[in-house]
């Protein structure tokens, strides 16, 4: 079993029932541990109470969620990786090559970029724009859900 990176969208479907859900849970059961950036975290953070704002969750299910997410990251279930200096250099570089049709968030790039320097050849992700981006950083974009 080897490690696999995920986006925060593929985070919260660990948690959390919704389109996809069963296929990324299926997929997570097959890898060593999960990886991701540390700004992760607040992204994680964002899309469980977007689901307080639009009515799928109450604030009891949000701190749920929260402290299992926290749960994975204590016992390294999941492991959040730090934004370094070569990361952001990374960035930098991809943004000053990519072609101008590129559509690519920071935040997306942070964690391809992550996923590139710590060594990943793939970043799991359902995420269009990120996918579409990811060979930029020599990466392979996989989304198990069909």
């Amino acid at each position: 079993m080897i490690p696999a990176y995920y986006d925060a969208n593929y985070l919260l479907k660990l948690h959390l029932p919704e389109v996809g859900t069963t296929e990324v849970r299926a997929h997570a059961a097959t890898v060593l541990e999960i990886h991701s950036a540390q700004h992760g975290r607040a992204e994680f953070a964002s899309a469980a109470f977007r689901k307080v704002r639009e009515g799928a969750a109450t604030h009891e299910d949000y701190q749920r969620l929260i402290a299992q997410f926290n749960a994975d990251i204590a016992t390294t279930t999941v492991v959040l990786l730090p934004l370094t200096d070569a990361i952001l250099d990374r960035v930098e570089a991809v943004f000053a090559s990519a072609p101008a049709t590129t559509f690519l968030r920071a935040a997306d790039a942070i964690h391809l970029a992550t996923a590139a320097e710590s060594g990943f050849t793939e970043i799991h992700s359902n995420d269009k724009h990120l996918l579409a981006a990811a060979p930029l950083f020599g990466l392979r974009g996989v989304n198990v859900i069909p």
